[in-house]
């Protein structure tokens, strides 16, 4: 009668590989900014309710100021709910903290130029 016999200790574990490069030495802002969003990993929580803050709080009331008082055109709203639903979904879908953040920066410097061309 055939018996199954046990084979060799199979390793799953993935081995560590090292690189040559140093990961300490940035040489572009992009890659600074994604060092640092890598660093950031443990505050995504933290950062979904930052953005969440951010968009509901500061850049929600934009449109309805700069429709007001700067007759501004109504692609102002459009743009904001936009950038407002893009990273309310991404956050809630779980993306991870380079999409958070890149997302929350492009918000921010999208809103600054908004309101810079309407009022100037």
């Amino acid at each position: 009668m055939a018996t199954l016999k046990a084979i060799d200790q199979v390793s799953w574990m993935a081995e560590n590989h090292t690189t040559s490069t140093n990961h300490t030495t940035h040489t572009n802002l992009w890659a600074k900014f994604m060092a640092y969003a890598d660093s950031q990993k443990p505050n995504k929580t933290l950062w979904f309710f930052i953005t969440l803050i951010g968009q509901g709080v500061l850049f929600l009331p934009i449109p309805a100021v700069l429709m007001y008082y700067y007759d501004a055109n109504i692609a102002v709203l459009a743009i904001t709910m936009v950038c407002f639903f893009t990273t309310i979904i991404a956050n809630m879908g779980g993306e991870g903290i380079r999409t958070t953040l890149t997302l929350l920066t492009a918000s921010v410097l999208i809103h600054i130029a908004m309101v810079l061309a309407v009022v100037l």
